[in-house]
């Protein structure tokens, strides 16, 4: 769990949070639509078979899907992954919002945190952010943030626009994004990877 003044980012539960991210996806729907074409083919049972990947996929040590929690409630997904087949030092990051916590800071006090994580692993030098080059919010949250565009490549939606911070450039201390970055929060109470992040 990572707790960000009023926003927290903690572990999906598997049981107890599939009706209301199901809830939260079928309400945004149009909002996420242009981004992630999975949500038109979402229901109920996806989110289950979602949630019970995440868990798999956590354990493993291959992907870390946090719910984002805003005044108690979920209003979105973020993730710190390695994606299959990429280089072993480069780390992922991927968010979402449902539309009423956007404009807001949310994604980018998020990401931060999780930028801050991934520089907790040993051997991570670089972290991403990808996104389709006409979703300007995505890329507004990148360039907060420090990254600087690097490259296209090929996406389900024809192309995404590839985001990166190197360790060296990123304002990050004791693993947590400083404030001047973030604009507005710290990490007060971290309980993320346990005692042994995988490698």
């Amino acid at each position: 769990m990572i707790e960000l003044d009023d926003l927290t980012l903690r572990r999906f539960d598997p049981e107890g949070d599939r009706a209301e991210l199901f809830e939260v996806i079928d309400t945004a729907r149009g909002h996420l639509r242009p981004w992630m074409t999975w949500v038109d083919e979402h229901t109920p049972e996806r989110t289950a078979e979602f949630l019970a990947r995440r868990q798999e996929a956590w354990e493993a040590g291959r992907d870390y899907t946090f719910a984002v929690v805003l005044g108690g409630a979920i209003v979105g997904a973020c993730q710190l992954f390695r994606r299959e087949g990429g280089p072993g030092g480069v780390m992922e990051i991927g968010y979402w919002l449902h539309p009423v916590a956007t404009g807001r800071g949310v994604a980018t006090r998020a990401a931060g945190a999780l930028v801050a994580e991934a520089f907790r692993f040993p051997g991570v030098d670089h972290v991403e952010i990808s996104h389709d080059p006409a979703n300007h919010a995505s890329g507004a949250v990148a360039a907060r943030l420090g990254f600087a565009e690097d490259r296209r490549r090929p996406a389900g939606t024809g192309e995404e626009l590839v985001w990166r911070l190197g360790r060296q450039e990123g304002v990050v201390e004791q693993g947590v994004v400083e404030e001047s970055v973030v604009k507005q929060g710290v990490v007060k109470n971290r309980k993320s990877f346990g005692s042994h992040p995988p490698k």
